[in-house]
This record gives C-alpha cells, sequence and structure tokens, in this order.
C-alpha cells in the first residue's frame, strides 16, 4: 500500500457534506433530471492515465443509481500488465427503471495514457472524442490516431455526439505523475479549455491513499493527506480544487454503501450541472 501513515486530522472538514441526507438529494436530481431542448443526454468523457479507475468509476456510477452492485464496465483488478484495459471508445447508459429507460447522463471511456510513443490512447483521439469525431465502437490504436477517411470518424457530430465535461480520473494512491504524462493530461485540459467544456476530476482510491478514510469514509474532508494530493493536482492540471472530487470506487463490496455513494452522486451531480450548463450555452 502507498497510502502514508495517518496524521492528524484537521479539527474542521474543509467542505461540509451532509452524509445520509445529501445521498437522497442528489439521487432524487440525478433521477429527474431532463436536459431538454433536443438534448438526450449530458455527454461525460473519462480519461487518465492506466490504473487510474476509470472502468471502476463507471461500475461506481451504475451502482450508486441503481441502488445494487451492478457489473457496468469491466475493470481488470490486477493491472498487473501496467496497459489499458479499456480498448474502444464505448457509451455506457444507466439503466433505470424498466426496460430502455435511461439515465440522461452517458459516461464515455477511454484508453489510458501511457509513457512513450506507440503506447496507450493518443491525445489526439481524445480530442476528436471531445468535439464528437469519434464513433461508438472505435477500436484506439495508439500507434495511429483516428484520420478523417476512417470509418470509425463521424465527419457530422451534433450536439449529442460532443462531450459536454471531460472528466480526468487519477489515482489517489498512484506514485506521483510521470512528466510525459502530465504533458499529455494538460494538451488535452488545454483543448477542453479552448473549446469551452467544463473540466472536472475525480480523485480514486481515496479509502488506499488515507489511512484515516479507510477506517471511516466522513474523514474523506478532514484527511490532510487528501487535502495535499487535491492541492497537488491542482497545481498540476490547473482544475480548481473545488472541481476535484474525491471517491472511492466499489470494488469487492456485494452491497452498496450510502457513504460511498454520497461521494460519487456528488460527483454525478456536479457532471450533470455543468454538463447542462455548457448545452445551454451552445444552444444559445
Amino acid at each position: 500500500m502507498r497510502g502514508q501513515a495517518s496524521i492528524p486530522l484537521f479539527d474542521n472538514p474543509w467542505m461540509h457534506v451532509s452524509w445520509g441526507r445529501e445521498h437522497e438529494i442528489h439521487l432524487h436530481h440525478v433521477d429527474n433530471f431532463r436536459p431538454g431542448n433536443g438534448v438526450r443526454h449530458i455527454r461525460v468523457l473519462l480519461y487518465g492515465p492506466v490504473g487510474a479507475g476509470k472502468s471502476s468509476f463507471i461500475t461506481s456510477v451504475s451502482n450508486a443509481l441503481r441502488r445494487r452492485v451492478t457489473c457496468e464496465a469491466l475493470a481488470n483488478a490486477a493491472n498487473s500488465s501496467g496497459q489499458s484495459f479499456s480498448k474502444k471508445y464505448l457509451t455506457h447508459r444507466i439503466r433505470k427503471g424498466g426496460k430502455g429507460n435511461y439515465h440522461c447522463l452517458v459516461l464515455n471511456d477511454t484508453m489510458g495514457l501511457e509513457e512513450g510513443h506507440g503506447r496507450g490512447i493518443h491525445t489526439h483521439d481524445i480530442k476528436l472524442a471531445m468535439m464528437g469525431h469519434v464513433k461508438e465502437g472505435y477500436k484506439f490504436n495508439p500507434l495511429a490516431p483516428l484520420s478523417n477517411w476512417d470509418p470509425g470518424y463521424n465527419s457530422s457530430p451534433s450536439l449529442n455526439d460532443r462531450v459536454h465535461v471531460m472528466v480526468c480520473v487519477h489515482n489517489a494512491n498512484a506514485p506521483e505523475i510521470k512528466s510525459s504524462i502530465l504533458q499529455k493530461l494538460r494538451d488535452i485540459g488545454d483543448t477542453a479549455q479552448k473549446l469551452g467544456v467544463p473540466q472536472l476530476a475525480v480523485l480514486t482510491n481515496i479509502d488506499e491513499a488515507c489511512n484515516d478514510t479507510k477506517i471511516n469514509l466522513r474523514n474523506v474532508y478532514r484527511s490532510k493527506n487528501l487535502k495535499k494530493k487535491i492541492s497537488e493536482l491542482h497545481a498540476s492540471l490547473g482544475i480548481p480544487e473545488s472541481h476535484i472530487l474525491p471517491v472511492k470506487n466499489y470494488s469487492h463490496e456485494i452491497q452498496t454503501c450510502s457513504d460511498v455513494d454520497t461521494l460519487i452522486l456528488r460527483a454525478v451531480r456536479r457532471m450533470i450541472d455543468l454538463g447542462h450548463d455548457f448545452t445551454d450555452r451552445e444552444l444559445r
């Protein structure tokens, strides 16, 4: 375990959470959200280094919204190869209620970023996906990014095809980000900023990165370890600290937990709100 030894917690949390109550409030908001104006859903693109927990986060969102443990997106738990598990551009829709009924939020998984040339997803493919040019099921090729004559290229993307929120997923228990990966993350962030696409970061594995949070998840916003990691990620990527959301992904659990869901649903609520603002601006 890379997590640091316990150090004294802050006396007061730097961000307030209404544990228990917030869970139901956010769940009700997401359940009843409808974007309107011809926008079918809020599309969120997840990206980040290999092993960041993107696929696990998608499954965790599904668990929180469906109130039970699901298997929405397969995840490579061992990740012993150090290579990306996700190879294709896939849209994950979260079922709500009966058959054919889904939440108005879709999550797109991507191949992980890796060091060196010809390994992991090419940043150009993430930029094309952001603009809606990548078709569903496109298989990422680390050696050659998508071109406009490729069958996987969407030449006329609609607002529904485009990404409405970019989310960088980072493992709180990972070593310092390598400079080559950091440069790729910044390159993607710069493009999002130029296009006006809102940006968030999700900090996963907070229970493994902080002993106090592992013991009691409600210590998350009192943890000096996690506050330091959030500040470091802000300094590295330029994403505001208020837009860096710590979560614990579901891994071995056989039933859902209100505290775990509260943090996940906080992140989902922020994605929906920012995405809704973005689509409204684009329709003006």
